[in-house]
Parts: C-alpha cells; structure tokens; sequence
C-alpha cells in the first residue's frame, strides 16, 4: 500500500518507519518543503515529497500536523481517499478552539468539514510515539496494548485497524467519528496502556461532560 504522511514531526516519522517495516511504500512531506527532509529520506527509508505530492501518492494519506494547521490540507487531492487523522488539541500550541472547548464537536469532526468528499478515521493519536515504535507485540501476546479508532467509513476503520495489527497493536473500534472524543487528549484512554477488553470498557465508560484530568 502506498501511504502519504502529512506532517514529519515526531509522529509522522514514527508512522512512517513502521509502516516501511511493515512492506508499504512511504512519503512523508511537510509545509517547508522536501528540501528540509534530507535525511529523513534514510532514517524513514521512504520518500520525500510536498504535501500535494504526498496527497496524490498515498492510497491512504496520514494527517500528523499540529491542529491549528488543518485547514491547510489541501481537499482537492484527497477526495474519495481514506484520511487517517491522528491529531490532538493541544491549546497551548494551537490556540483555543471555542467549539473544541465548548465539547461541542471533536477534533476529527472539524478536519471532515474541511474535507468533505475524504473518508476519516481517527487513529494513532491515543499513544505516545516513543511507546508506539518501541511496544508492538505479536497478537496473542498478554502485554499487547489495544488502540482505539473512531470512524464512520467501514474501509478507513478496517484499514486503520491492519496498520495498528501490522504495527504490533490490537484495535479497539470506539464507533463513529463523533465518538471520537472519548480517546481524545486529557480522556482515561489517552496515552494510558490497556489491553482490549479494559479498553472496551474505559471508552464505554467514558463521559462527555465528565472533568478531564
């Protein structure tokens, strides 16, 4: 599978590393341009591109920019593409979100109205990188993490869930994209290592007006 990163920061290279592991081909790309990415063309193992290049290269196209940057996605490129999403709202990097902080949309909803025609699904943003290319385990395996995904694309969420599988991680399906919120930042799901059943149940236990942490 060819996969397009957007973002080649700590987790678009992290994404991008274990995907190359795993047989796909890669191009991470970010707003500066390939020239700034020399090197991460061989610690990646991919190929470096713009962002456009990156959106029309991936069969599946990966968002791993800071939140405040979503409406720079270009949308043209991306119709019909499955989009995974793997951003936070971090207000102390973005600024504030009054929607976000209102607990009136989710992250992910606000980047699918800015991409209408793509199909998203929201992953890869409930685990620290360090521990996502340090702890896969084989499935079977009792300290294997599960890691949730929200989605409202049947394809997008299997297609996240082999990447999690590929990557040594069982997947939780947390259900639409609207129920996105209950992994986002500051949520009991949030970077916390459960295996699948405690997750199953953290996420079901979840409550959207309850304090976050």
């Amino acid at each position: 599978m060819k996969i397009g990163i957007i973002g080649a920061g700590f987790v678009g290279r992290a994404i991008g590393k274990l995907a190359v592991r795993s047989g796909h081909q890669v191009m991470l790309s970010n707003s500066r341009g390939p020239e700034t990415m020399f090197s991460l063309r061989y610690a990646v193992g991919g190929e470096v591109g713009t962002v456009e290049e990156a959106a029309a290269f991936g069969d599946v196209v990966v968002l791993a920019i800071p939140l405040s940057a979503y409406r720079s996605v270009p949308a043209a490129p991306l119709a019909g593409k499955i989009v995974i999403d793997a951003n936070n709202y971090y207000h102390e990097r973005d600024g504030r979100f009054p929607e976000l902080d209102a607990r009136a949309t989710t992250t992910s909803e606000l980047l699918a109205g800015h991409l209408p025609r793509s199909r998203i699904v929201k992953a890869f943003n409930a685990i620290t990188m360090m521990d996502l290319e340090s702890d896969g385990r084989p499935a079977g395996a009792p300290d294997r993490w599960a890691l949730p995904l929200a989605g409202d694309d049947a394809e997008a969420k299997a297609v996240a869930v082999g990447l999690y599988e590929e990557f040594g991680f069982d997947a939780v399906d947390a259900g639409p994209l609207s129920e996105g919120w209950r992994f986002e930042r500051g949520r009991p799901a949030y970077c916390v290592r459960f295996g699948k059943a405690d997750l199953q149940k953290v996420l079901a236990d979840t409550r959207r007006d309850g304090p976050l942490p």
